[in-house]
C-alpha cells in the first residue's frame, strides 16, 4: 500500500507539471514568433532605402537581439521592459537557434507619455557579442551603441555605427519621441531557455555552440537567412 501511494503521488505530480510546463513552452514559442514578424516588418516595412540599409546592416551582423515589444509609460519616471531574444551566426552564415533575455531599466525626467517600440539590435562586433554571453549586460556601458528609428534618421545611425557594438533599430509609436536605451539592462532567462529546450542550457552552448534546437525557431532563423544572408 505505500508503494502504491508513493506511486500515485508521482502520477499526480507528473500530470500536474506538463500542463505547466506546455504553457510555459507556448510562451517561449509565441515571444519566437512574435521576432520573426518584428525581423520582417523592421527589414521590408516603410521607405525603401532605409529597408535596404537595415539589410545590407544585417549582412554585417555577428549576431541579433529581436525585442517583439517593449512599452513605456511614464510621468516623472519611465519604465521599459519585455522579453527579448538572441540569435548568433556562424562563419558559415548558419544563424543559431534563439537564446531568451529580458530586458528592463528605469529613468528619472520630465517623460510624460506612452511608447511601444520594436526592436531589432544588431550585435556588429565580437566585443558586443561577448558582452552579452554574460548573465547581465548593460547597454552604453559594458557595450557601446548606435540607435537609429526605422524610417527615419537611419543613414546617419549607421555611418556613425562603424565603432558601435551594437546598431538598434526600432520602430515606435507613441507620444515619446525616439528611444532611449542607455543603461539597460539585458539579463539572460535561464528558466525561459530550460523550459524552450527541455534542459539546462546557457546562451554560449545556444548561441556560439549551437548545441541546442528546437524546430520552432526555424522561421526566425529562416527569415534572417532570407535577408542577412550575404
Amino acid at each position: 500500500m505505500p508503494r502504491l501511494l508513493a506511486a500515485l503521488l508521482l502520477l499526480g505530480a507528473a500530470l500536474a507539471f506538463r500542463p505547466s510546463a506546455a504553457l510555459a513552452q507556448s510562451e517561449e514559442q509565441a515571444l519566437v514568433d512574435h521576432a520573426a514578424l518584428t525581423v520582417q516588418e523592421i527589414l521590408t516595412q516603410g521607405d525603401p532605402g532605409a529597408a535596404q540599409d537595415a539589410q545590407r546592416m544585417l549582412r554585417r551582423a555577428r549576431a541579433v537581439v529581436v525585442c517583439p515589444r517593449i512599452f513605456r509609460a511614464g510621468f516623472f519616471f519611465g519604465g521599459e521592459g519585455g522579453g527579448c531574444v538572441l540569435l548568433g551566426r556562424d562563419a558559415a552564415g548558419s544563424w543559431s537557434s534563439p537564446a531568451f533575455y529580458g530586458l528592463a531599466s528605469g529613468s528619472f525626467g520630465l517623460q510624460i507619455g506612452v511608447q511601444d517600440m520594436e526592436v531589432l539590435m544588431l550585435v556588429m562586433s565580437e566585443r558586443g557579442l561577448s558582452a552579452l554571453m554574460d548573465s547581465q549586460v548593460k547597454i552604453g556601458a559594458d557595450v557601446s551603441l548606435a540607435l537609429a528609428t526605422v524610417g527615419a534618421g537611419l543613414e546617419g545611425a549607421t555611418t556613425a555605427a562603424g565603432g558601435a557594438d551594437i546598431l538598434v533599430l526600432a520602430r515606435s509609436r507613441g507620444l515619446f519621441a525616439g528611444i532611449a536605451l542607455e543603461g539597460t539592462l539585458l539579463s539572460v532567462r535561464s528558466d525561459s531557455n530550460r523550459n524552450y529546450y527541455g534542459r539546462e542550457v546557457g546562451p554560449r552552448q545556444i548561441v556560439l555552440a549551437m548545441e541546442a534546437h528546437n524546430p520552432g525557431a526555424d522561421p526566425l532563423r529562416a527569415v534572417l537567412m532570407r535577408y542577412g544572408s550575404p
